[in-house]
């Protein structure tokens, strides 16, 4: 599953008619499923009352909504650790291959002075989401290589994307890369231990490889 991340101010729009905005706002939605009411308010440049009133009349639910109808579609059920575990919303979770969950960061995960995320949290949303893809009972963290890429803040939503580059028996590579909007704020790219596969090849999985990899 491919979730594109942008915003970008559509020229003209605050000329464009009602029903042209609506069927370009529905496309943004389609594109991004994770686009909030707000960053489509600064997309197509119009109140956020105008912005839910064009989702009513097109029938397209709020984002928690619309997060909880593509859990129900399409995620494999986790068997490394309990799904309460996982750290944020699971989107989506296609086991030795990829997923896709969402955080949102709220006062208990923030500096109270700073406002900015506190880093094991952002840390964690990846590093559970890459245990969680694995299709075995029991996955452990052997080895990280991660970096901060940059600071998250207060009320901000962090997507994390995994993918399962190798797996064999007892050992799998995944890599994971989360985004504020467009923008990645950390990478990480984990070694996870599993007891055992049924294959003691190696087989490459996953999903597509991302442009800015360092």
């Amino acid at each position: 599953m491919r979730i594109q991340a942008y915003i970008k101010v559509v020229p003209g729009i605050e000329r464009l008619p009602k029903r042209q905005r609506q069927q370009q706002l529905a496309k943004a939605i389609e594109d991004n499923p994770f686009i909030t009411d707000e960053d489509l308010t600064k997309l197509f440049q119009v109140s956020i009352q105008t912005i839910r009133l064009d989702r009513l009349e097109l029938g397209i639910p709020e984002l928690r909504e619309r997060m909880k109808q593509m859990a129900e579609q399409s995620y494999d059920q986790v068997r490394s650790l309990p799904l309460h575990e996982v750290i944020g919303e699971v989107i989506d979770l296609q086991l030795d291959k990829s997923g896709i969950s969402m955080f949102e960061i709220r006062e208990e995960h923030v500096f109270s002075r700073t406002k900015i995320a506190r880093g094991h949290h952002i840390f964690a949303q990846a590093n559970s989401l890459a245990v969680a893809l694995i299709n075995d009972q029991v996955a452990l963290t052997a080895a990280a290589d991660i970096r901060f890429v940059r600071s998250v803040k207060l009320q901000e939503k962090c997507i994390a994307k995994a993918y399962v580059r190798s797996i064999s028996k007892g050992k799998a590579k995944v890599e994971v890369f989360t985004y504020v909007g467009e923008e990645v704020v950390f990478q990480g790219h984990f070694t996870i231990y599993h007891s055992s596969k049924d294959s003691g090849k190696d087989r490459h999985e996953g999903g597509e490889h991302h442009a800015d990899r360092n």
